[in-house]
């Protein structure tokens, strides 16, 4: 653990010395290594609430200083931020790169966390992932979609604020997540199609529960199993 105790700190110590970024862990590498890479913080910061001195509220303070069009960009997110704070600074620095003269074909956009097995920092690209935000949960994949993609059907997943897991309103244990949908896999899909995935997360989940859920889904992509490259945002109302 200390070697990634001491990466962490050196990775924050490049953009402001007296600030840290605690990162998530994960127990597999997707990603080991990248080059060429500009590094982007999210930090985790309270201050107090303006109508209640008692409460404080979260923050989040960007350093984008470091973001180079025409280099992989690697972000480095404090595991306690909420979506709800990080999305819209993801949606923000995509369109950035996007729009960019500089930006370079080929370039990623990767998560950074630490592999406790191996002691190392991983990497998980998601970079041409969409976010879009609704209001509550619906059906987002039209037929005319799931045709054009080769699909024979999709499954919707939604991560829950209490960051339990539905699959197309069924409640499913962690535990027998992927063996669930191997079994929806096997049964449904036809030779040569695949069932499409797309996600759903409450924007109340932490960063470090999103990032585990994605790995989680990591786990069961296959020939069979692709995953959409939108992935929806479900705001809360107060």
């Amino acid at each position: 653990m200390k070697r990634i105790v001491v990466v962490i700190t050196l990775l924050s110590l490049f953009s402001c010395s007296d600030k840290e970024v605690l990162l998530p862990q994960e127990e597999v590498s997707v990603m080991r290594e990248i080059v060429d890479h500009s590094p982007i913080y999210m930090f985790f910061k309270t201050e107090s609430n303006q109508y209640n001195k008692k409460k404080t509220d979260t923050i989040i303070e960007v350093n984008r200083k470091n973001s180079i069009s025409s280099t992989n960009w690697v972000f480095n997110i404090d595991k306690r931020l909420p979506l709800k704070l990080v999305i819209p600074e993801l949606i923000v620095l995509q369109n950035k790169k996007k729009k960019s003269s500089h930006a370079k074909e080929g370039t990623m956009n990767v998560f950074t966390y630490s592999d406790s097995v191996s002691k190392n920092l991983a990497f998980l690209p998601f970079t041409d992932v969409k976010f879009e935000y609704r209001n509550q949960l619906q059906d987002t994949l039209s037929s005319e979609i799931v045709e054009k993609t080769n699909h024979s059907q999709k499954l919707n997943i939604y991560f829950k604020k209490d960051n339990s897991i539905v699959v197309d309103g069924n409640e499913v244990s962690r535990n027998e997540f992927i063996d669930f949908v191997k079994k929806q896999t096997t049964t449904t899909v036809g030779p040569g199609k695949a069932i499409v995935v797309c996600l759903h997360f409450d924007d109340r989940l932490t960063y470090k529960q999103y990032l585990h859920n994605k790995i989680l889904v990591w786990r069961i992509n296959s020939d069979k199993v692709q995953l959409s490259s939108t992935e929806l945002i479900l705001k809360h109302r107060k």
